[in-house]
């Protein structure tokens, strides 16, 4: 998934923060257990993703997709003392593995952590969020996006993974799935509403900063 050839990786690897130990277990325990486990986001987007949100010290996170909780943790980072970080997902069969990663944290008191639809479960959170991160089915990337916007404060992030696709979106023939991504690429460089770049990080993140 990454656009970045090995030895780049390798590089910018050596000269980010160190993993931490229960984020290397994670991603051990992922790659024997679950399917599919390159949709985890690993060390240098896990990095890239902390660091964005001990920029902003949020006090009320939001993420969609949690998949084994790796990103949760990272973005957990960067809570203010005594703020939350919700995160949705629907897949049940994830739930006592995931449930287990964040105990072994000391953000455990601070995730929410809802099974469920997340075009419902959203709906039900009563909180403005100062950072969302949006790693789920990609077709509804655009969906989540309209339905978070107005509940993310001015100045807060929305970062969403995944809008690189690896490298299909510089196809001129492209798949329903690419052409999703690109409708939803399309659609943040037309909103003037917010501030916006994609980061070749992994398999790409547009970093958009509501004005």
């Amino acid at each position: 998934m990454s656009i970045i050839n090995d030895d780049m990786q390798d590089l910018l690897l050596k000269y980010c923060e160190p993993e931490p130990e229960l984020l290397k277990k994670i991603d051990r325990e992922t790659n024997l257990k679950v399917l599919m486990p390159r949709m985890l986001s690993g060390h240098y987007q896990g990095r890239v993703l902390s660091m964005l949100s001990k920029m902003i010290n949020p006090a009320c996170i939001l993420e969609i997709g949690t998949f084994t909780g790796y990103a949760t943790l990272c973005l957990a980072e960067g809570l203010a003392t005594n703020g939350l970080i919700y995160t949705l997902d629907i897949n049940q069969e994830l739930e006592d593995m995931v449930r287990h990663n964040f105990s072994q944290s000391p953000y455990n008191e601070q995730i929410k952590y809802i099974i469920g639809n997340a075009t419902e479960t959203v709906l039900e959170l009563n909180e403005v969020f100062d950072l969302v991160f949006i790693d789920a089915d990609k077709k509804n990337n655009g969906l989540y996006y309209d339905l978070i916007f107005d509940r993310v404060r001015p100045g807060g992030l929305i970062i969403v993974d995944n809008v690189l696709w690896s490298g299909k979106v510089l196809n001129t023939t492209q798949d329903k799935d690419t052409k999703n991504i690109t409708s939803f690429n399309d659609k943040i460089a037309s909103d003037s509403r917010v501030e916006k770049m994609i980061l070749p990080v992994r398999d790409g993140l547009f970093v958009i900063r509501k004005n």
